[in-house]
């Protein structure tokens, strides 16, 4: 397949499913928290989407005076683009993938280190204090989780001797590596969660302290690409959980493997959003402890542990 027409075919369902899982999270938050989620607009609300799409398009697109301007038209680009480029390694089939790197795993962790900068130049550009104070927030956080979010991932990395995307999927044949590295499968889950700020780790955005956080001063497109990049960004933790730790496209022979792929990933989305359903945000100082004191050295442990093993 042409390298051309598969980027365009990663762009087409990935732009897609962000679209769909604004419906799809309404409608789910809705059903778990006993409230009506969108239900008016077409049958099952579903053009609610095509509505909040049209609001964004058709809304003031105002530029604050105070801004930095060049930065501040900068910050939405620089998350949707490190996210879109996380998507070109991961594997969906054999065959299908935009690049097949042999430093996969690294690809994406450095990607993950830039999609910060978003958040820090969007909270500094606005030059406003609420935006500011959700930058520096978002900084400290996601610095801190990438960085037992590395750790976590060594596991896999020895159990497949490999930093290639297709290569761990093809070790996992025998067991999906969620069963000996179930301890990295959680820690990266969480740190996944943080770094794409979702409740209950949405400290960058708290809404009850800072408005809307690093982009409180966006409104029009650029708050819509924040918006979108945040949906992209769940999908791509998603999408790398089901390639590293739940075997990638195997499964029984009655799917297509294809099938095993999206249904997994849409699992993993499903509890992302069980997440912001159920659990409440913490102090931001928890946070930092919480990753700190209890995430890095079960991150150390099970690397020691995993290295322990393969090597007897």
């Amino acid at each position: 397949m042409h390298p051309v027409s598969v980027i365009l075919r990663v762009l087409l369902v990935v732009l897609s499913v962000a679209a769909g899982l604004i419906w799809v999270e309404r409608r789910l938050l809705g059903l778990w928290q006993l409230r009506y989620g969108p239900n008016r607009v077409g049958p099952f609300g579903i053009f609610q989407v095509l509505a909040d799409m049209i609001k964004i398009f058709f809304k003031e697109d105002w530029i604050p005076p105070f801004s930095d301007k060049p930065v501040y038209f900068m910050s939405p680009a620089i998350l949707v683009f490190t996210t879109l480029m996380s998507f070109t390694i991961i594997p969906f089939v054999p065959g299908l993938y935009v690049v097949d790197l042999n430093i996969g795993i690294l690809f994406f962790l450095a990607m993950s280190s830039l999609g910060v900068y978003s958040l820090v130049l969007g909270g500094w550009a606005s030059n406003s204090k609420y935006p500011l104070l959700g930058s520096l927030r978002g900084t400290a956080q996601m610095l801190t989780y990438e960085v037992f979010m590395g750790v976590s991932l060594m596991g896999v990395v020895m159990l497949a001797d490999s930093f290639r995307l297709t290569e761990i999927v093809e070790a996992q044949k025998g067991m999906w590596f969620i069963g000996p590295q179930i301890v990295g499968f959680v820690i990266f889950f969480i740190a996944g969660v943080a770094e794409a700020h979702r409740l209950p780790f949405d400290m960058p955005e708290g809404e009850s302290e800072l408005v809307a956080g690093y982009h409180s001063e966006y409104s029009g497109m650029k708050f819509g690409m924040f918006f979108v990049g945040e949906y992209i960004g769940i999908t791509l933790i998603s999408a790398i959980i089901t390639a590293l730790f739940l075997g990638g496209w195997l499964g029984p022979g009655f799917l297509p493997p294809i099938a095993w792929f999206l249904i997994k990933t849409f699992i993993l989305i499903v509890i992302f959003i069980l997440f912001r359903a159920t659990f409440p945000r913490p102090r931001y100082d928890q946070l930092m402890e919480y990753g700190w004191k209890i995430l890095f050295p079960l991150a150390l442990i099970n690397l020691l542990v995993t290295a322990a093993i393969v090597l007897a």
